[in-house]
């Protein structure tokens, strides 16, 4: 446990139409940003605030919904602004490491030669370093289920696409920029494709419905074409 040095004031709320707070929780995505909105999620967790539904974590902010028919606005960051700053640590690690495997190249990642050519690399070279990684589910957003990860490296980071794709099939692997993520549902998209995972990242009919939350650690590791299909077969 560590104390948080950050100082809570009412210009780091603002609200977020008529039921909404935003709640700033830095200015910058790293891992300490991302502890700091950990921590605000697990406060509202513990300290219940009257009127208020849900929340939701990004990258350095954690945007709470209210009743204000229950609690009008200024009494909601009243109450969050005396909480937060009672917060003196920050909020246990409950972190998961999730394993994705993935089919790299070929028609499952039709980008994996761009990306090796746009730095110097092999496309085996690009598959192990992208192996290698550490990755923070820093948010979910764009589509259900959709995984922003932090800790891609600076070797493979490659801009996104300049003319999106109409179609990406669920399961996707891409690169977009300095991030890596995992397309949960088939959409159009910009990303580099560089393989796909035969794991449903999203399932509507399950409670939760994602297999990924924020906070949770990922590493890929690769799998042939023929282990793709039989994982695939075991999804449905």
């Amino acid at each position: 446990m560590t104390e948080l040095p950050y100082s809570w004031t009412e210009d780091l709320l603002s609200p977020l139409g008529e039921t909404g707070v935003m709640i700033r929780c830095g200015d910058a995505i790293s891992e300490a940003v991302h502890r700091r909105v950990m921590s605000v999620c697990a406060l509202l967790e513990k300290s219940p605030i009257p009127g208020v539904i849900e929340w939701l974590p990004s990258f350095a902010s954690v945007t709470l919904f209210y009743d204000p028919l229950i609690s009008p606005y200024h009494e909601v960051c009243r109450v969050l602004l005396h909480h937060l700053n009672r917060m003196e640590e920050a909020a246990e690690d409950h972190s998961r490491t999730v394993i994705i495997p993935v089919c790299y190249g070929d028609e499952l990642g039709p980008d994996l030669e761009h990306v090796a050519t746009e730095h110097g690399l092999t496309p085996n070279e690009v598959i192990a370093i992208h192996t290698s990684g550490d990755y923070l589910v820093h948010m979910l957003g764009f589509a259900p289920g959709f995984p922003y990860l932090g800790g891609l490296s600076e070797r493979i980071a490659t801009p996104r696409r300049p003319t999106p794709r109409l179609r990406v099939e669920a399961g996707t692997v891409g690169i977009g920029g300095k991030q890596t993520g995992v397309y949960p549902v088939t959409t159009p998209g910009g990303w580099q494709c560089i393989g796909r995972t035969p794991l449903a990242l999203f399932r509507p009919t399950e409670d939760p419905p994602s297999l990924l939350v924020a906070g949770d650690r990922v590493r890929f590791v690769s799998i042939s074409i023929q282990e793709y299909l039989e994982q695939k077969e075991g999804e449905r």
